[in-house]
């Protein structure tokens, strides 16, 4: 039988030139020992010590943000239990590459006795077919998977998949965590920058790991840039800088996916700032969208429907201030953009807030719901023909301005008479409608009982 030839796996790229490699990837764990922060899964007595103590594995989701180890758990889990390690990208793989690393597996399995670990980069973006394609080989043990996400993979893995697998979740790291990798970089002189000579001025690991947001892959990447510009001195030192880290910063990349699952955590992070009356993490939170790339109409528009939603008729001038942001949005573009956008946060903000409008409407559809199409009662239907008339269509219509505003009849249909949607409430504005609906209320009830009073 002629052997097929096994997928390089990353064991066997992982000492290939690594001098040519950049220094996040020379610099990257072999062992569980080596490997930084994730202490409540890796640590003594935690889930994924234990399941390399113990030679047993089952498929795996690491869900976390960019740069925090997850490819490094995947590698390190494979080398330490002597398994066929096979990485792909779900970008670039598709349902025939599946099917050729599973008959592999299979193969490694028979003449080797040896399980195979399936890592898929970016999970999330397989469709649901691709991830459907997995579903039998993990659950009768041909591949034991290792996805990576940094979505919610509730939104972006299929059930069906999700359910046989583990999901675990991988934090930022710390900035002490960050610090200790970049001292080790600095140190290392087989794999890291230890020939080189480097000094750092004081406080410049906590100035990079302050701008690398817990990505131990962007603060290797700075610190190995930042050396790259960093001249030799007379001493044969090179000595780096806040001014060279700055240099090699550019500028701070935001992680921000405007599809992804941070877009909706800090959406939702505004929203609730302003409902709950705080302007200053309002626009925080907008900065953060803004400085990330969001699209200021986004934000515009979920600023319109909060002026109806949350403000409402606590403050009815809130919707006038939304639309006139948007229509000053279009006329003065970005970056300037940002002004009229930070008037109406803080506005919205800090105006008395009533959602007595958008519960009513909701009480409403459920009745709707519930209920069906209830007939319209015969003395509110419109009556355009003879026809229509004579089937007593608008028969006793009383029109209110014939009676001063206000008449005794009913406009609900016959089920749902007396009920109640719209109660506001006492903040702002809603305090005057809820006085104006008593008044209503007690109008009417006096011209029914007169009614009353005549008809006897």
């Amino acid at each position: 039988m002629t052997k097929k030839p096994i997928q390089k796996s990353l064991f066997d790229l992982a000492g290939a030139g690594p001098k040519r490699q950049p220094l996040a990837e020379r610099m990257r764990p072999k062992k569980i020992d080596e490997f930084v922060g994730q202490d409540h899964i890796v640590g003594d007595g935690r889930i994924i010590r234990k399941f390399i103590d113990n030679r047993e594995l089952i498929s795996i989701i690491f869900w976390g943000p960019p740069g925090v180890g997850k490819t490094t758990l995947a590698f390190i889990i494979a080398k330490a239990m002597k398994a066929n390690f096979v990485s792909f990208s779900a970008v670039l793989s598709g349902i025939k590459e599946i099917r050729a690393v599973i008959a592999d597996a299979k193969e490694q399995r028979k003449l080797y006795n040896r399980e195979t670990i399936l890592f898929v980069d970016e999970i999330h973006r397989f469709n649901k077919a691709q991830q459907d394609a997995f579903l039998h080989h993990v659950e009768d043990g041909s591949i034991i998977l290792i996805g990576a996400t940094t979505e919610n993979p509730s939104f972006e893995v299929n059930s069906a998949l999700l359910s046989r697998c583990k999901v675990l979740v991988l934090n930022a790291l710390s900035n002490d965590d960050i610090k200790t990798v970049i001292n080790r970089a600095i140190l290392d002189k087989e794999k890291g920058l230890g020939n080189e000579k480097i000094d750092l001025e004081k406080e410049i690991t906590g100035v990079i790991a302050d701008y690398c947001h817990g990505d131990v892959r962007t603060a290797l990447n700075t610190l190995e840039t930042a050396a790259t510009l960093t001249p030799i001195d007379a001493n044969g030192k090179k000595i780096i800088n806040v001014e060279i880290v700055k240099e090699a910063l550019q500028k701070c990349a935001l992680i921000y996916d405007k599809g992804g699952d941070e877009h909706y955590n800090i959406i939702s992070a505004f929203i609730k700032s302003l409902r709950g009356s705080d302007p200053d993490a309002a626009l925080y939170w907008m900065a953060r969208m803004l400085e990330a790339g969001e699209d200021p109409m986004f934000i515009v528009r979920r600023m319109v429907i909060f002026a109806s939603e949350d403000v409402g008729n606590g403050d009815p001038a809130a919707i006038q201030l939304a639309i006139s942001t948007k229509d000053a949005l279009h006329f003065v573009g970005m970056p300037e953009g940002w002004i009229p956008l930070a008037q109406c946060a803080t506005y919205l903000a800090c105006t008395p807030k009533s959602n007595a409008s958008y519960k009513a409407y909701k009480k409403a559809l459920s009745d709707v719901r519930e209920y069906g199409p209830l007939p319209v009662p015969l003395h509110i239907r419109n009556a355009p023909t003879q026809l229509m008339k004579n089937m007593e269509y608008g028969k006793d219509y009383k029109y209110p301005h014939d009676y001063g505003g206000y008449t005794d009849q009913s406009y609900l249909p016959e089920k749902l008479q007396n009920r109640e949607y719209y109660k506001p409430g006492d903040n702002g504005f809603d305090k005057e409608m809820k006085k104006r609906i008593q008044e209503n209320k007690s109008k009417r009830k006096e011209i029914s009982k007169e009614s009353r009073k005549l008809q006897n």
